[in-house]
């Protein structure tokens, strides 16, 4: 599966953005999905990954309450709405695609993604 990630920007602290991923390729659905970001200087971290039916979602701690993951199937989308951004959420946010079975649960380390997009930069100004 290709991804491509879109919906960057700058926006003040406490402003909202909202990342769209879409893919290509087939059994999108198949496939547990995930967003990371990677700050200047720092790891990639996980952010956010939702099932493939999108039934379960798991969050990063620091997101949590803020930021809420989706998909749509259908379209071969996924998003990650965040709301009350802090300058602490500046980074490169990239989407990934993790193969799974109907039970497996949500990954949150990156080497557990198998397809990664180009990410989308997020400047969160204070």
């Amino acid at each position: 599966v290709q991804l491509q990630a879109s919906g960057g920007g700058l926006v003040q602290a406490g402003g909202s953005l909202r990342l769209s991923c879409a893919a290509s390729g087939r059994m999108f659905s198949r496939y547990n999905m995930g967003w990371f970001r990677q700050a200047p200087g720092k790891e990639r971290e996980f952010v956010a990954g939702i099932s493939r039916s999108g039934s379960r979602t798991t969050y990063a701690d620091s997101v949590k309450d803020r930021f809420t993951i989706s998909r749509d199937n259908d379209k071969k989308m996924v998003f990650l709405q965040m709301n009350s951004l802090k300058p602490d959420d500046t980074a490169v946010y990239h989407c990934a695609a993790d193969w799974a079975i109907t039970s497996a649960a949500v990954a949150t380390t990156t080497s557990d993604y198998d397809s990664w997009g180009q990410g989308t930069q997020v400047t969160v100004s204070s």
